[in-house]
């Protein structure tokens, strides 16, 4: 399951985000993304979870707490699909 987390402190590291997710589970991999032109943290990140049920309950215990002085928001990620059509205006076809 992939995860995203939003709301991050600046200096949290994808080594915090894999010890926190790791004590609900299994972590496959843990990842803070930065900004290319400027080295800094965006303030979100993905973990993946191979156990589905491991992911819910992280996604259930770790929703709106805090980490490292942020309260953080945690859910199910959407498919990168889903969220580029969701995002995109409608062509002039596709309106009319």
């Amino acid at each position: 399951m992939n995860i995203f987390v939003a709301k991050l402190h600046y200096d949290t590291t994808s080594e915090d985000l894999q010890e926190v997710f790791g004590a609900y589970g299994e972590v496959d991999s843990a990842k803070v993304i930065f900004d290319r032109e400027t080295g800094m943290s965006r303030g979100f990140g993905f973990v993946e979870m191979p156990n589905d049920a491991e992911g819910f309950k992280a996604i259930e215990g770790l929703n709106e707490t805090e980490l490292n002085g942020r309260t953080i928001v945690v859910k199910k990620a959407k498919p990168r699909e889903e969220y580029n059509n969701q995002s995109r205006r409608p062509s002039f076809r596709e309106r009319f």
